[in-house]
Parts: C-alpha cells; structure tokens; sequence
C-alpha cells in the first residue's frame, strides 16, 4: 500500500523476556507508524478520489425500501444507497444475533522523555513477562499471576521512549487502574524515572465474540441499485456481495481460529502463558510471523497448533488440553455450521 513514508522509526529486531532466566531475540524489523502523517496520507488519497467529508454525529440510520437516511446531530439528513459503518469499538450500527460477550485487550502507555533506560535501542520490547518488580507488593503480584500483563516499550533513544503496559486479553478487562499501578511498580523496579510525558493513551480493544449479523440482514431494505451497467441488483444479492467480499470462508475460518486461541489464553496465569509464549517463540519463524501478521489460513493454522503443541512443555501440554478441549469442540462445530 506504499505506507512505508508513514514509519517514523524502525528497529532492527525485538526481544521477548519470558521470565527473569529466559530472554528471545526476534530476528524481524519492527516499525512504528506515525499516526498523524498515515491520516494525513489516507485522507489525501479520499481528496483526490472525490471523496467529500460532512463533520458531524450521525444518532440515527433510516432503512427505507430504496434507499437509507442518516439523521445527523447537526440537523442534516443524509441520503444514502449504502451506509458503512466504521464506528468499530462503539458498534454504534451493528447487530448481533448472539450475546456480546467478547475478551478485552486493555493498555496504558506514555511516551515519555526518562533519565535513561535499561533497554538496547536497537530493538524494541515485544513482550516483558517478568514479575519482579511486584516482589515488594503481594496483592498486585497475586493479581498479576492471576492475570498477567507484560510490558511493550519502543526506545528511541537513551532518553526518550515509549512504554506500554498491556493485558493480553481478559473477560471482564483489567480495570486501567490496575495496569497503571502495575506500570508504576515496573518501571520503578527499572529504574526509569519519567522527566516528562509527551502523550498517553488507554487502550480497551474488543476480542473475539460473536460476528456481526450478516450484511444480508443489515443491508436488505437497499432493494433495487442500479450500478453502472444494464443489471438491476437487489439490496439483498448486493449486501450478500458485499459480506462475501469482506468476510470469505477463509477469513471467518481464520477468526474462528483465533477466537479458540482467545478462549485458552483467558484460561492461562502467568506461569501457563510464560509456558505458551516460550513454546511460541520456539515455533519456525514462518508459522509466528504468519500468525501474528494473519498470513495464516485454516490448514497452515492447523499445522500451526500441531507445531505448536509439539514444541510445548510437558506441562504446557496439559494445560493446553484440559483448557483448550471444550474451546477446541466450539471451534468445530461453529465451523462445520458456517459450511451449511
């Protein structure tokens, strides 16, 4: 897509810290993108594609036979042959047919100028499963083995740097006071002492849960389109394009996949998922490169967990078929259904 304009910093690889014995080096080049010069591009590219921009709310979506109408906040109405919604964490417009109830990614980071840090600023901090720095405070290390978060940090200097603490994926999520307490505890225990923060963001990021209704359902007062060419399309056959478009068999088996992974990783304290995460990182690089990128599909997948299981420890092993069995049975028969 030519974003490559769009990273401000790269580096030449990362490192996982597994626990205080055990450190892995990733030999991949991370990137950090530039938020306000991605926007910029993107939004260049919509001008020079005629796209046109209306800043306001919309509190309400009108299905009518023929079209749709946006009532705005600002008193405007909008009329509209198909309305995509983008509205992500809120799902403001989306529908569900089954009980929302996903896992939850919660986060909090600064960027920050420090007095120095710890870390090689040639490589970014994947993941920081170590603990120690809650010896001193036994209910937060309780809670942490319990559900554990890991530290990701991106140096881009000796004195400059971006930490994050983060929850993996949680159901309910970390409440953000007590990622920020467990923040503090660690970079106390690295001796990072915050000069100033430049920003701050909390992240509550939505995993896994039932799919949206299908855009048949959604779409289907849009009945007749008329799209450039001497056929007639119905709102229905053209919402059932559009969900196959977004949303092919290869895709929803891959979801499918991934909320089977969720559903163990939810189970897993802070020893099981040091285990799973050692197992991970131990895979060849094509199988976690391809299922952190999601170049993986349904039988790369399979071979993926196969490889995974049989790097696993012993113990790892167990857990992963006592926690993972029932999730592994859902898995199945959701997609044997999606083939009807």
């Amino acid at each position: 897509m030519d974003m490559l304009d769009c990273l401000d910093t790269t580096w030449s690889g990362a490192v996982v810290y597994v626990d205080d014995k055990t450190k892995k080096d990733l030999d991949r080049p991370y990137g950090r993108v530039n938020r306000r010069q991605l926007k910029s591009k993107m939004l260049q590219k919509c001008i020079s594609n005629g796209v046109k921009f209306h800043q306001t709310k919309v509190i309400k979506v009108i299905h009518e036979e023929s079209k749709s109408l946006l009532i705005c906040n600002d008193g405007v109405t909008i009329q509209a042959s198909v309305v995509l919604d983008a509205t992500g964490f809120s799902r403001c417009l989306v529908q569900y047919d089954k009980p929302y109830d996903p896992g939850y990614q919660v986060a909090y980071g600064i960027l920050a100028e420090v007095e120095e840090h710890p870390f090689d600023v040639d490589k970014m901090v994947f993941m920081d499963w170590r603990d120690s720095h809650l010896n001193n405070n036994l209910e937060l290390k309780e809670s942490n083995s319990k559900i554990p978060t890991f530290l990701y940090a991106m140096p881009f200097s000796s004195d400059r740097i971006f930490l994050e603490e983060t929850s993996l994926v949680a159901r309910p999520g970390v409440p953000m006071k007590d990622i920020q307490e467990r923040m503090v505890a660690r970079l106390r225990h690295l001796g990072i002492k915050v000069k100033s923060i430049e920003e701050d963001e909390r992240c509550v990021i939505p995993m896994g849960g039932p799919s949206p209704c299908s855009l048949k359902e959604l779409l289907e007062s849009v009945v007749q389109l008329y799209l450039g060419s001497d056929r007639s399309f119905s709102g229905s056959e053209l919402s059932a394009e559009v969900w196959k478009d977004l949303w092919p068999i290869e895709r929803r088996r891959q979801r499918e996949f991934f909320c089977f992974g969720m559903d163990v990783l939810l189970k897993l304290d802070l020893p099981a998922t040091r285990r799973f995460f050692d197992a991970f990182f131990n895979l060849e690089p094509r199988y976690w490169h391809g299922f952190l990128s999601s170049r993986l599909f349904l039988p790369e997948l399979v071979l993926f967990g196969l490889s995974l299981f049989s790097h696993a420890s012993n113990p790892s092993r167990l857990e992963i078929m006592a926690k993972g069995t029932l999730p592994l049975v859902n898995m199945i028969n959701n997609l044997i259904q999606d083939r009807k």
